[in-house]
């Protein structure tokens, strides 16, 4: 009780990822798999993770930055605050727990075995108003298609 007037809010973001993005720039790392994440030729990018993105950019009214790279390399990108969020089509199985911030599942996928997966997003550890604000939307997206 004694700290609501503080004026702490709560989720935060240590290195303020959600106030930076909200009316800035999204930095979005992309890594091509399947339909989720395509990365064309001509520098243009489709599949299902990157209209969620760009759904997510234009609600805080943020410009996207694309960075394309290894699953590897987005990760260090994250790890050194040049990435925002990383979109691969990754699923809660992802190795790079251990390293990075990782969204609640956000939909599921049938894999080429027929097991179903759960889809996740990587995002910065502890930017948690940043997690806070893409997993309600992309809990809101999911209700939307269902």
């Amino acid at each position: 009780m004694i700290l609501s007037g503080c004026g702490l809010n709560v989720p935060a973001d240590p290195d303020g990822t959600l106030d930076s993005v909200r009316g800035g720039t999204l930095q979005v790392g992309i890594s091509p798999n399947g339909e989720f994440t395509v990365v064309g030729d001509d520098d243009t990018y489709s599949g299902s993770e990157v209209a969620l993105i760009e759904g997510f950019a234009e609600e805080l009214g943020a410009d996207i930055e694309w960075t394309v790279g290894s699953e590897e390399t987005l990760v260090r990108g994250l790890e050194d605050d040049r990435i925002d969020v990383v979109i691969a089509g990754l699923t809660d199985a992802t190795p790079w727990v251990e390293k990075t911030g990782v969204t609640r599942p956000y939909r599921e996928a049938t894999a080429d075995d027929r097991s179903t997966q759960k889809l996740v997003m990587l995002v910065p550890i502890g930017e948690n108003a940043f997690i806070s604000e893409l997993e309600t939307f992309l809990s809101e997206a999911a209700g939307e298609s269902e």
